[in-house]
Formats: C-alpha cells, structure tokens, sequence
C-alpha cells in the first residue's frame, strides 16, 4: 500500500474560514492532513511573525473530517513555524495555504499573509502552494477550485518543486465550467494607487481609514493578470530570494571603495 502524504494547511483567513475549510476536505482526499491556523484573520500581515507576545496553540474539533487541528494565536507565518517545530511528528511533504478570500495575484502578494505562510514552508524546503479565490465575500461559493486544487497538488507531489519555489495560484469567481484551464505565468507589473480617509472621533482625534485602487500597468498576455481577466486559474512560482541577481554587476561599477 502506497504511504499517504503528510499535508499541512494553513491560511490567513483564520481556522473556521469557508476557504481553508474547503481546502481541508480537499486535502483529505489526497494524504494525512494536520492544521495549524490563525484563530482570527489575518489578511495583509505579510511574513510577520509574533516577538514580542505570547504565542497560545490549542487543538480543535470544528468539523467531523479526520485531520487533526490546531488554531494559533499568532500570524500565518507563525502557524508554520509551530506547525513544523512542535506539531508534526515530521517534515510535510507539502503545505498548502488558502483558500483566500480575495485575490493574491500580482503585487499582492508582497502583502498576503496566504503566501507568507507558503514561503515560509519553502523556506523549511517543504514544497508549497497557496491558493486564492477572486472572491472577498465571506459566503464565496469554492466550489469551483476543488478540482484545480486538486490537480495542482497532485502534480506538485509528484514531481516535486526546485529549491526556494513556491507556487502562487489564483483563480477566477466563475464556475467550473466558466474556467477555460490552467497558465502558468509571470507575475504582473501593477500597483496599488493608495489614499487614506482621515476622520476624527467624538473626543476630535485623528484617524484613518486605508483605502485604494489597483491599477493594472502591464499589458503582457503572459501574466497572471491577463490570465485571471480572461477566465484561466494562474500558476506564478514565486521565489524568495530578493535579490536582484541582474543589478550586482551595475552596483561593482559604483565607486564604493
């Protein structure tokens, strides 16, 4: 008999999210699922990670599937963390974080607690996946993902990911039928145009509310924008080496001596 797979689940959304719970019934058609999640939402929290506070994990029972689930007080990228250091008898063979609530495509993803998690797992060298759904209602309808999600991590447990990869997929709020497949593609060039609506309270103090418009700048057919607009799931694989590999040979001609 072939040994299941260990698969951990995380996300952003929190534990008794519609997305990640979605994600879990998934994930326990394929191997031995653990969970370890926020146990409140954490959306926009990036790669932080809790230093200064206490850190609390307890075991839940939300659902009757067979995983085994933990909520944790911290962020996404903690969840991992205690996941790898104190929960799992072993290395997953893979994490998987999602379902989001709402789009990580693009510049996104610089923000999202989703794949922070993800990366964080990447950088353990456990291969990693986060999946979003363009849907920011919490009633969004998941059905359509199930068989994307599961093709994608059937694949990405047979054949493995390159050092320091993690995958970044997005798909569309339509139905399953709507969805014309799966592009692999770069990540777009776009950025969010950024106001804040600045109010006071009754005692006259100041405060703020973030607000924006994304705004799309890149025209290229090959990006996950593009791939999104026009009815496909995106598959961006994204690395966390920041460095900007082509840009060393400028700075060796500066005078930095």
């Amino acid at each position: 008999m072939t040994k299941k797979p260990l698969i951990l689940v995380t996300n952003d959304d929190g534990i008794n999210a519609p997305g990640i719970r979605t994600l879990i019934s998934v994930m326990n058609t394929i191997g031995n699922v653990v969970v370890v999640a926020p146990d409140s939402p954490q959306s926009g929290m990036g790669h932080a990670i809790t230093l200064d506070s206490t850190l609390y994990v307890e075991q839940v029972f939300i659902d009757d599937g067979p995983q085994i689930e933990y909520s944790c007080s911290g962020t996404p990228a903690d969840c991992v963390k205690l996941a790898i250091r104190e929960k799992l008898t072993r290395k997953p063979d893979i994490c998987v974080s999602g379902i989001n609530h709402g789009s990580n495509s693009s510049i996104n993803v610089i923000y999202s607690g989703t794949m922070s998690a993800a990366i964080e797992a990447g950088i353990e060298g456990i291969p990693a996946v986060g999946f979003s759904l363009l849907d920011y209602a919490w009633s969004a309808n998941f059905e359509a993902t199930k068989s994307f999600i599961k093709t994608i991590t059937e694949n990405v447990l047979k054949e493995g990911l390159a050092n320091g990869i993690v995958l970044n997929v997005n798909i569309p709020n339509l139905t399953e039928k709507e969805i014309k497949g799966i592009k692999v593609c770069r990540q777009a060039k776009a950025n969010w145009v950024e106001e804040f609506d600045k109010r006071k309270t009754p005692q006259g103090r100041d405060y703020y509310w973030l607000t924006g418009k994304f705004v799309n700048l890149d025209a290229g057919e090959d990006t996950d924008e593009w791939a999104l607009e026009n009815g496909y799931v995106s598959v961006v694989p994204v690395q966390f080496d920041l460095t900007a590999h082509h840009y060393i040979q400028t700075l060796n001609t500066w005078n930095l001596k």
